[in-house]
C-alpha cells in the first residue's frame, strides 16, 4: 500500500485517524495529546479486551496504526527513558515489519524534537505475559536481538497487516534489562489498563522487602513517562500522526 505521511487530507474531506494502541490508561492519556491531530486511542491490559477495542476502531476506519507506550528493556545498554522506534516486531504472530516510510518520518520528527540522544532503532519483541526477571529478558534478547518488549505491538501489527494500513512502533523503556521486577509491580494492574493501589499495598505488607525494588521502578517509570510526553509532543509538531492515501 502506498501512503503519504503528510498532514491533512484532500478536497476538504475529513481524513481517517491514526489509531494509537497501548496497554495502560496513563499511556493512553499521553497518546491523545491535545487532540489537534485527531488520533484515536485504544488500550487494555487484557488481550481479549484490547482485541475487541481494536476491532471496533478498525470497523470505523483508520489510516494507520502505531503501538505507543512503555516497554521492558531487553538490550543490556538501554537506560530507563530510552526511546525505541522499531523496524519490526518479533512475537506470537511471527515477525511483523513496520512501514519503512512512516517509521523514518517518525524517527526524524523525534530527532528534530530534541530526542535524538534517547532514540534507538531496531527490532522489538511482543509477549503474552509480562517478563519480570532479568534472566527472562536476557533470554529473549539473545533469541532475537530485540531491544525492548511489550504486550500490545503484535496485536497492533497483525491488525495493520490484515487491514492493509501502515504500522509503526514507538516505545519508551521503563524497566531496564538488568532489573527484576518485584511481585508488587504487577499486582495492581487491572484488565482495563488502570491500576489499583490496594493489591500493591497488600503485596508490600506480605513482603516488605519489595519496597526498595518498587521505588527503583517508580524512578524508572518517571523517566519513561517523561520520554513518552516528549515523544508525543514531537510527533504532533512533526505532523507524522496524520496519514493520507497517496493518489
Amino acid at each position: 500500500m502506498s501512503v503519504s505521511t503528510t498532514p491533512g487530507g484532500s478536497g476538504g474531506a475529513r481524513p481517517l485517524p491514526v489509531l494509537v494502541v497501548t496497554g495502560m490508561a496513563f499511556e493512553a492519556r499521553i497518546a491523545r495529546g491535545d487532540g489537534s491531530d485527531g488520533v484515536e486511542v485504544v488500550y487494555a491490559a487484557r488481550a481479549d479486551l484490547l482485541e475487541r477495542a481494536l476491532s471496533a476502531a478498525l470497523a470505523r476506519g483508520v489510516a494507520g496504526i502505531i503501538s505507543f507506550g512503555t516497554a521492558g528493556g531487553l538490550a543490556p545498554g538501554l537506560e530507563p527513558g530510552a526511546l525505541i522506534v522499531a523496524d519490526a516486531v518479533h512475537g506470537p504472530f511471527g515477525r511483523i515489519a513496520t512501514d519503512a516510510q512512516w517509521t523514518e518520518r517518525i524517527a526524524a520528527s523525534l530527532s528534530a524534537g530534541g530526542l535524538g540522544a534517547r532514540l534507538q532503532r531496531g527490532a522489538t519483541a511482543a509477549v503474552a505475559a509480562p517478563l519480570v526477571t532479568a534472566a527472562d529478558k536476557r533470554a529473549l534478547h539473545d533469541s532475537n536481538g530485540a531491544l525492548a518488549v511489550d504486550m500490545e505491538s503484535h496485536f497492533a501489527g497483525a491488525a495493520a497487516a490484515a487491514y492493509g494500513v501502515p504500522f509503526a512502533v514507538c516505545r519508551a523503556v521503563v524497566d531496564p534489562a538488568w532489573r527484576t521486577l518485584p511481585p508488587a509491580a504487577t499486582a495492581g494492574l487491572r484488565d482495563d489498563g488502570t491500576t489499583a493501589l490496594g493489591p500493591i499495598l497488600r503485596e508490600l505488607l506480605r513482603q516488605p522487602s519489595q519496597l526498595g525494588g518498587l521505588l527503583k521502578l517508580a524512578a524508572d517509570a518517571r523517566a519513561a513517562r517523561t520520554t513518552l510526553v516528549d515523544a508525543r509532543r514531537a510527533m504532533g509538531e512533526g505532523g507524522v500522526l496524520r496519514i493520507t492515501a497517496a493518489v
